[in-house]
């Protein structure tokens, strides 16, 4: 034993750059085999409770990094879908009063904007999907209204006077 009455593992170290193994064994050199062995055995049960200590405190950082980590995804997540409706809000609306805009003068086109395709758009930036069946009814519709374009008379011009 050392001066003081102290193990040598209980006397304050001023050497905070060397580890806790490199410590005891400076500490400790002195002591004789069966003394050390004796004092290793005596500390391995506080040991053991600092290393648990230690894994538990990692162990709950790198479980609040995931959340953190989840939360930022969350967050980008909400942020995209947020965008992608306002888009999708923004082409419908400006599709609506396109068409709305040209049915005096050309009901077909009117037609074009505000038919399947508006919802089209509209499901695809909203929803974020497209179906074969939402194309399939908007190429039927574009080409219903071409046909009927194609066959409907020009309208009449004024009567020059």
């Amino acid at each position: 034993m050392s001066s003081g009455g102290q193990l040598p593992a209980e006397q304050p170290s001023g050497d905070s750059v060397l580890s806790a193994g490199a410590r005891i064994a400076m500490q400790w050199r002195d002591l004789g085999a069966d003394q050390l062995g004796a004092a290793l055995r005596a500390m391995e049960p506080e040991l053991r409770r600092e290393h648990r200590e230690r894994m538990m405190h990692l162990e709950l950082r790198r479980e609040a990094e995931q959340r953190q980590h989840e939360d930022r995804q969350q967050q980008r997540a909400d942020r995209r879908h947020t965008v992608e409706v306002a888009v999708g809000a923004v082409i419908a609306l400006a599709m609506l009063g396109g068409g709305v805009y040209v049915a005096p003068e050309s009901w077909w086109l009117s037609v074009l904007l505000c038919g399947p395709s508006l919802l089209a758009i509209a499901k695809v930036f909203v929803l974020g999907r497209s179906d074969p069946e939402d194309m399939k009814s908007m190429s039927m519709a574009a080409r219903t209204a071409t046909n009927a374009a194609g066959q409907a008379q020009p309208p009449q011009s004024p009567p020059v006077l």
